[in-house]
């Protein structure tokens, strides 16, 4: 084989050696080097070279030598020669591997999820051209937080006087976010959400509805409300519905619903069912807004 400058030395090489010093009763000894298994060394004890293998004499991985049987100290004499070494793995340096060195199949695909993702599994990208990591939850669309309750029995309330609305039954509820006990929605998302109500008017006696209404509410104050007004030609029940897109902080702002009713006779109420939503409040997070 042909060199360029001068040819290196091939004679004067020598196999290194490593005396032992004996432990009685120990069988397992340390090599000064990591080696991949017990025929890189040849090892002599008391003069005789020693079978190599499982079941033989002894076995070697790393730098761990395991004799079968243990010497005795001060009888027994034991040394190896190394033939061979272990070298250690060494990784590419940064930057050195470009895309011809590195194979198409390397993301192969051939395992598929079988679920909607979790919010920390991850996905690859590319940002202007830099591949990067991304949690779906930072890519996932949803009309969250949302909610919709409704009134679930008739709620008696006093003439021409404004009334929050009891909604106290709810049929969806994704973040724990209405609280049926002060009837308000307070989302822990900022955003604009669409809010959408309705009131069934059925006062006891019947043709008696003058006005009814409905009002929506951010913090306690109307942002849209809505009326029904009969004059003299009074009827017997009324549905006034109402919707708004507003903004909430996502902390403290909450939306609520009020309503008012003025009759000529008998018992001012909102309609209420255990079944249906007759009488109904919700909102949800619009996406992208």
């Amino acid at each position: 084989m042909a060199y360029i400058g001068k040819e290196p030395a091939n004679s004067f090489i020598s196999f290194e050696k490593q005396v032992f010093t004996i432990v009685n009763s120990q069988t397992a000894y340390t090599l000064s080097h990591a080696i991949t298994n017990e025929n890189d060394i040849r090892l002599i004890i008391n003069n005789v070279i020693q079978e190599p293998g499982s079941g033989k004499a002894y076995t070697a991985s790393g730098t761990t030598l395991t004799l079968s049987a243990a010497l005795v100290n001060g009888t027994d004499e034991m040394y190896c020669v190394y033939l061979g070494r272990a070298l250690q793995t060494v990784n590419a340096p940064d930057g050195s591997i470009s895309n011809s060195q590195v194979a198409p199949t390397i993301i192969t695909g051939q395992t598929a999820l079988g679920a909607t993702p979790a919010d920390t599994d991850e996905l690859l990208i590319s940002d202007a051209g830099t591949l990067k990591r991304v949690d779906y939850s930072y890519l996932k669309s949803a009309n969250t937080p949302a909610f919709h309750a409704f009134l679930n029995t008739t709620q008696t309330i006093s003439d021409d006087t404004v009334t929050t609305v009891q909604f106290n039954t709810e049929s969806l509820d994704t973040d724990s976010a209405y609280d049926t006990s002060n009837y308000r929605f307070t989302p822990q998302v900022a955003g604009k959400y669409y809010v959408y109500a309705a009131i069934n008017h059925n006062p006891s006696s019947s043709t008696n509805v003058q006005q009814a209404g409905i009002l929506i509410r951010k913090n306690g104050s109307g942002i849209t409300e809505n009326f029904f007004s009969c004059g003299t030609n009074q009827i017997d029940s009324v549905v006034v519905v109402g919707s708004i897109i507003v903004d909430l902080n996502g902390s403290s702002d909450y939306v609520d619903v009020a309503g008012s009713q003025a009759i000529s006779s008998g018992t001012n109420r909102f309609t209420g069912d255990s079944t249906q939503s007759r009488t109904y409040f919700g909102a949800y997070k619009i996406i992208g807004a």
